[in-house]
């Protein structure tokens, strides 16, 4: 998984044509649980790409598309964001497949 770290990439990566960001940071104990599982809902989820932002370094990105909690999972394709999985309801894989599931992807 990618970490964005400009604001030119993340504008790339969300005009593409199917990405998932994930908004996190390094203090967060619930992004870590997060990347206990993660690699093998990206292994299986590998027609779109995968990206990871931190909500600290780009604030103006987490207000824009309201991030309100962390790690939240967030979907865009063409530039549009299709897909918000919330900070609660991202804590074991049933929650991120069956979201995942919800988007087609």
């Amino acid at each position: 998984m990618e970490k964005i770290n400009s604001a030119e990439r993340f504008n790339e990566v969300i005009n593409s044509n199917g990405a998932i960001v994930i908004f996190d940071t390094t203090w967060c104990p619930d992004c870590r649980r997060l990347e206990m599982f993660i690699d093998d809902i990206i292994a299986n989820h590998n027609q779109i790409s995968w990206h990871s932002i931190d909500k600290d370094e780009f604030p103006e990105f987490a207000e824009k598309y309201n991030v309100m909690g962390i790690p939240s999972l967030l979907y865009y394709k063409g530039g549009e964001k299709l897909g918000h999985l919330h900070s609660a309801n991202a804590k074991s894989p049933e929650e991120v497949n069956e979201f995942l599931e919800g988007l087609g992807i």
